[in-house]
């Protein structure tokens, strides 16, 4: 039975270490971790989930786009759990949008991020899955791939002025009053 997990705030170690590559896809614990990651995005409103989110180094995230509260836009996809993620290519078209962080409460930013993106990863079963994301999708899977190495959205800001608190977000953004 998967379980809901703790998730480390900004400021645990774990968030800025480099992740370890997966050697065993198929390790009960491996499994078990991407069944938990999955039961924890969902409860906490995300559309996206990384290993070192719940203090585990491991290269391993969820991208679970969906629409939320806290992405009320998001489109649906079945969560995937995505395993050494490779990005192998990228649109030259940057474009910015806003982010939040399950390990950054209360704020948000706007971050650039490739607009494509050509990637790899392994699946739970193993298997090596190619694809092509584009717009929120590859929003998400390049916002999960930057915890494996480390970084935060907050790092990729141009500007202290393109963060917001998640009231502003709601108020000004999503124009929720």
């Amino acid at each position: 039975m998967a379980d809901l997990l703790p998730i480390v705030q900004l400021g645990d170690p774990v968030i800025r270490q480099t992740a370890a590559w997966v050697d065993n896809i198929h390790d009960e614990k491996i499994q078990k971790l991407i069944d938990d990651l999955i039961v924890t995005v969902s409860q906490a409103n995300g559309v996206g989930i990384a290993a070192p989110q719940v203090a585990e180094k491991q290269r391993l995230f969820i991208v679970a786009s969906r629409p939320n509260p806290r992405y009320t836009n998001a489109p649906t996809m079945e969560p995937t759990a995505m395993i050494n993620p490779k990005i192998v290519s990228h649109s030259t078209e940057i474009v910015k949008g806003w982010e939040g962080c399950l390990c950054i409460p209360g704020i948000r930013g706007l971050v650039p991020r490739y607009q494509a993106i050509a990637v790899e990863y392994y699946d739970r079963y193993g298997q090596l899955q190619k694809q092509e994301l584009t717009d929120f999708v590859a929003r998400i899977f390049q916002h999960e791939y930057d915890h494996l190495d480390g970084i935060v959205f907050i790092d990729r800001v141009e500007s202290t002025h393109d963060i917001i608190t998640e009231q502003e977000y709601q108020k000004r953004v999503i124009n929720i009053t």
